[in-house]
């Protein structure tokens, strides 16, 4: 597969180390290209040279070690170095919530004013962070501003799509790449560094680029708290929200991806991104009513699983709870908006002791959990002598555990999923009572 139109590598700068950035400058590298990541945190270029991650991701660490080995991916913090050597920068940097919902781009200000001072030939600066629409004429501004001589550049918005637990599959094979830039000429640039991909590319200017991460995220997130408001009718009315999603699903206007009821979004992605696009409408003049139903929607999910728990088991104080899964999806130990830990602080400030498991994430969970939580090394462990399993995080291990098992380790047989993993049915020929989203509790045989 030919790396490029020319065959030649590019030089690239990749300023930010987090799951986007990290796995873009693997990625990049991985096709040839001669990639710098840099980031203002030394320890965390110290652990990355060392080849420790800072993130949990499957095929990362083989993909970087493979690629610092054989000389293509290299980590510093000498941000200005590496802009010098590269005709591509992406900034990638974190784009946290502000109290109002506001995104803050206090990051992506510093990292532009630094590529402005050190920029020394034509550069392409691609924003790649989720940022507001608007941004790319700001980052723009800060660099024209910060050049002691003008040197030409240009800035594109070329937003990622990525999934965290599947990141590299998503950058390897996306379903589109998105480049929003201010002429065809400068797109090219990014047309040639994706070629190697062959996946379908998409052009637009830099504003409509800035809105289509946004709205996209913005619209999974409404299929998700639509299909939980279904299952809040579904459990009222003795209807079954998987029949529900399946006759939906079926019809290709509607599709079945992101239709599956549960505890709701979480993540660094959704609730972030849904904020700031009701503050920057709420900016332009437009009321978003409708997305703000989506997050109160969406802010309700674990209250109603807890009182799920609570109306079974009342009361808990007295009650030992296992939690199976905190990081808030599988394949990633990210443990943030994860609603393991609305869950948790809800279960203990009821009285509940909680043993809580998960694959990954318990050591992240360990720095935001209360105290009070204990962790176990296996799911059975965490069942030992337990009241109730919850079933918060659906890791594939889950899926196929030893349901026999569980039920001896436990005191009382009675399981909560948060992720309508297992079959109503078959818990209850296996002695559970079983409680799950938008079904009818079914009592065992």
């Amino acid at each position: 597969m030919d790396l490029c139109y020319d065959d030649v590598p590019m030089n690239i700068c990749v300023a930010g180390t987090g799951y986007v950035g990290l796995v873009t400058g693997a990625v990049f590298a991985d096709l040839g290209n001669e990639v710098a990541c840099v980031d203002n945190v030394p320890e965390k270029i110290a652990a990355l040279r060392a080849g420790r991650m800072p993130i949990y991701e499957p095929g990362l660490e083989e993909m970087v070690a493979r690629n610092v080995a054989d000389g293509r991916l290299s980590f510093g913090t000498d941000l200005a170095a590496a802009v010098r050597r590269s005709v591509i920068v992406f900034i990638t940097v974190g784009t946290p919530p502000g109290a109002n919902g506001e995104t803050d781009l206090s990051a992506v200000e510093a990292v532009a004013r630094q590529i402005g001072q050190a920029m020394e030939r034509y550069t392409v600066v691609v924003n790649k962070s989720t940022v507001p629409v608007g941004t790319g004429d700001f980052v723009r501004e800060i660099v024209e501003k910060s050049q002691a001589t003008p040197v030409p550049f240009d800035v594109v918005s070329n937003p990622e799509f990525l999934r965290e637990g599947s990141a590299i599959e998503d950058t390897l094979r996306p379903d589109r790449i998105l480049i929003g830039a201010p002429t065809q000429q400068v797109a090219m640039t990014l047309l040639e560094l994706y070629a190697p991909l062959e996946r379908p590319m998409i052009i637009t200017d830099v504003p409509s680029a800035e809105m289509i991460k946004y709205a996209s995220n913005a619209f999974l997130a409404t299929k998700i708290s639509f299909i939980n408001a279904i299952a809040n009718i579904c459990e009222l009315a003795g209807a079954d929200v998987t029949q529900v999603m399946k006759g939906m699903g079926l019809d290709p206007r509607i599709g079945g991806a992101f239709l599956q009821a549960g505890l709701g979004y979480g993540g660094s992605c959704f609730p972030k991104d849904a904020e700031s696009l009701m503050h920057t409408a709420a900016a332009l003049g437009y009321d978003f009513s409708l997305l703000r139903a989506v997050a109160e929607t969406n802010l309700e999910r674990a209250p109603h699983f807890v009182r799920m728990i609570e109306k079974a088991l009342a009361p808990l104080d007295d009650k030992r709870v296992a939690v199976l899964g905190l990081a808030f999806k599988p394949n990633t130990d990210d443990m943030r908006e994860a609603k393991s830990t609305e869950v948790v602080r809800r279960l203990l400030e009821l009285g509940a002791t909680v043993i809580a498991y998960d694959p990954v994430a318990a050591e992240n969970a360990r720095r935001v959990l209360p105290a009070a939580v204990t962790y176990a090394d296996s799911p059975y462990a965490a069942a030992a002598g337990a009241d109730a399993v919850a079933l918060v995080t659906e890791w594939n291990e889950f899926k196929f555990l030893n349901l026999e098992r569980l039920r001896g380790a436990m005191r009382r047989p009675v399981v909560f999923d948060g992720r309508n993993l297992w079959e109503p049915e078959r818990m209850r020929r296996l002695g559970f009572e079983y409680h799950s989203i938008g079904r009818k509790p079914v009592l065992p045989a």
